[in-house]
């Protein structure tokens, strides 16, 4: 039994002796004695290591991503060949078709 009187300047603690020792007895039985459920179960996985599975999808997820971030930002063989018919005086802008295309995009908003 355990009795704390807090007044100013005074702490009064008291503690049953019998009840202490038994109580030493399972904290010494106990690996994990004196922490909370939480810390117990933390501190009795830290050898072990940690594995997380993916779902199919989520697989799937991962390898789409990995293929778009390995692609190239620019098609350089698409650059190339405008770039040759601009040189060759063969590409024709259409500035009406481009004029309303941005027309409409702006409408959209």
């Amino acid at each position: 039994m355990k009795i704390t009187h807090n007044k100013v300047g005074q702490n009064l603690n008291l503690t049953d002796s019998s009840r202490s020792d038994k109580a030493d007895g399972i904290k010494n039985k106990t690996p994990n004695a004196g922490l909370t459920k939480a810390d117990a179960l933390t501190s009795s996985n830290l050898g072990e290591s940690s594995r997380v599975e993916l779902s199919p999808r989520a697989q799937e997820a991962k390898r789409i991503k990995e293929l778009a971030m390995a692609a190239p930002d620019v098609d350089e063989a698409k650059v190339a060949k405008f770039r040759a018919l601009i040189d060759e005086g063969k590409y024709k802008v259409d500035a009406k078709a481009i004029a309303d295309k941005m027309v409409d995009e702006h409408l959209e908003f």
